[in-house]
């Protein structure tokens, strides 16, 4: 999933989850996965064009949801979503909705997580 395929200039010149790709906490071929979800969902809204806040909350969820499911692979890893990793994915959540002109709460983009 290339980044070059977003449209939105602001996304696509963004570095998404760079404070995880700079600590060896976090394997990178699993941050990876994490960057694809959030890839993802910017075509996402390219494609389906969330018109308020409560389509835009379904994507982010369903988002989440796959975070969720990441969580699992960083703890058999020998790692896990913990507080760098869950402030620098809330960030890049918040910096997406922010980019395609949404004014999101931050807690409620991410509110299906369990990490």
């Amino acid at each position: 999933m290339s980044q070059n395929a977003i449209k939105n200039e602001q996304v696509k010149n963004y570095e998404f989850l760079s404070d995880m790709y700079q600590d060896d906490y976090f394997p990178d071929f699993l941050v990876d996965k994490g960057k694809t979800i959030l890839i993802e969902l910017c075509l996402q809204i390219e494609s389906q064009k969330p018109k308020n806040l409560e389509e835009l909350y379904d994507l982010t969820h369903a988002s989440t949801d796959k975070f969720n499911d990441l969580g699992e692979e960083f703890y058999e890893n020998e790692s896990e979503l913990e507080t760098a990793a869950r402030e620098n994915i809330a960030e890049d959540f918040e910096f997406i909705a922010k980019a395609y002109g949404f004014d999101a709460d931050i807690e409620e983009l991410i509110a299906t997580r369990d990490w």
